[in-house]
């Protein structure tokens, strides 16, 4: 089996449990090769390995998706919640065959430079006051005006974003294989807005009233700069990731270990 593997923080590359796993790979005789971008899988390749956080996984999701190979996250970071796995766990998962496919959702923004095409966001798009003033965010649904969002800025999210950026805009959590999408304001200087959960069929179009010239926009971890005349379409792609999810993987489990939740002295036992 043809094995790629995606580090984007430098620093791993000599990391010795990262060099372990490489030799456990190797020894167990898959075939490993590093990549930096799309062009460098070989068009063997079968999986890509993710080596790194959340943030390292978002990256290999994006080249993973150009070239339609599943991806595996392997945490060398912290909190991990895409990056899920131990890298003591791999080498014995995939030598049994210990894993199966999962297809999640992902997120296409386009309207702001046509040039380059839609922009693919497995957790979020979100738009960012550039300047001091606040900034007035215009949003429909299907066509259908929401009240102007007045705030620093505004966030659409996938259900497997529920845990990521929206969770700290006080967004629901949502089940990875939920059809939904959450449209969340980020500090709303409107008292009566909450995070709006909407059909993962819905077309929304984000648009703007700034005093300044511009408005970040963030894909995910990739940064951009736009005219605060732009237009942003936003939907939903159904099943455009392909994930690997090793046999013990739960998502309940995960929001308990790493997110704490239902941390109790009442659930202790549990």
């Amino acid at each position: 089996m043809k094995l790629s593997y995606y580090i984007k923080d430098s620093r791993l590359e000599l990391d010795p449990k990262v060099l372990g796993l490489l030799a456990e790979l190797g020894a167990a005789g898959f075939d490993v090769s590093p990549v930096r971008s799309a062009g460098d899988i070989p068009a063997e390749a079968e999986m890509l390995l993710s080596f790194g956080g959340d943030g390292t996984y978002l990256s290999a999701a994006a080249l993973a998706t150009s070239v339609d190979i599943p991806v595996l996250g392997v945490n060398f970071g912290r909190l991990g919640f895409l990056s899920e796995n131990k890298p003591e766990d791999v080498t014995p998962a995939l030598q049994n065959k210990d894993y199966y496919i999962e297809k999640r959702g992902m997120l296409s923004a386009g309207g702001w430079c046509e040039a380059d095409g839609p922009q693919l966001a497995l957790n979020e798009i979100c738009v960012l006051r550039q300047g001091a003033a606040m900034l007035g965010i215009d949003v429909t649904i299907d066509s259908r005006p929401l009240p102007t969002y007045w705030a620093d800025g505004l966030l659409v999210a996938t259900s497997s974003g529920s845990t990521a950026y929206s969770l700290s805009a006080g967004g629901p959590i949502c089940m990875p294989d939920a059809r939904v999408l959450i449209v969340a304001p980020v500090a709303p200087h409107n008292l009566n807005v909450r995070p709006l959960v909407v059909p993962d069929t819905s077309d929304i179009r984000i648009s703007f009233r700034s005093r300044d010239g511009q408005i970040n926009l963030n894909v995910d971890n990739r940064a951009y700069s736009i005219t605060a005349d732009s237009v942003i379409g936003v939907h939903a792609v159904p099943e455009a990731l392909k994930r690997v999810v090793l046999g013990g993987s739960n998502f309940i489990e995960a929001l308990r270990a790493r997110l704490l939740w239902g941390g109790d002295v009442r659930n202790l036992n549990q």
